[in-house]
């Protein structure tokens, strides 16, 4: 009997020893996060293009919305970091007309670079990002 509990004790010891290690580790702090550089009209916007789906317009309707999933970035005043530390890092892309979502949907899934001429932070229940990017254009490479 004395051998299983000197085995069990032993076993306790070191599984509290693990636990105690990993909690320490857990709230050393590391240093703040940074916030992302500032992005401006004119700037460019890259990442993974993906298809999000929505509702809205006219009896609550169906409709493609498209999201970057980027690095953070800040928005330039007065928005400022969206109530983030760093920045949002998913930018909602607005379309205005059926020839923009079907110039997206061919970079579903794909690295995107768009020139972004006006951003703000998302404000309506609607707007699954953090960011909206209500004007655009597609940037080509050569």
């Amino acid at each position: 009997m004395k051998r299983r509990f000197g085995r069990r004790l032993c076993c306790a010891a070191i599984m509290a020893a693990a636990f105690t290690a990993a909690s320490a580790s857990a709230q050393q702090a590391g240093p703040a996060p940074k916030a992302g550089k500032l992005i401006n009209a004119g700037d460019v916007l890259s990442g993974e293009l993906n298809a999000v789906r929505g509702r809205g317009g006219k009896r609550d309707k169906r409709i493609a919305s498209y999201q970057i999933k980027s690095e953070p970035r800040r928005l330039p005043p007065p928005n400022g970091l969206c109530n983030l530390e760093t920045g949002p890092e998913t930018f909602q892309l607005i379309t205005t007309s059926d020839a923009q979502a079907a110039q997206l949907k061919n970079f579903i899934g794909k690295e995107i670079s768009v020139k972004v001429d006006e951003v703000a932070c998302a404000v309506a229940a609607g707007q699954m990002s953090e960011a909206v990017v209500t004007k655009w254009s597609v940037v080509t490479r050569h």
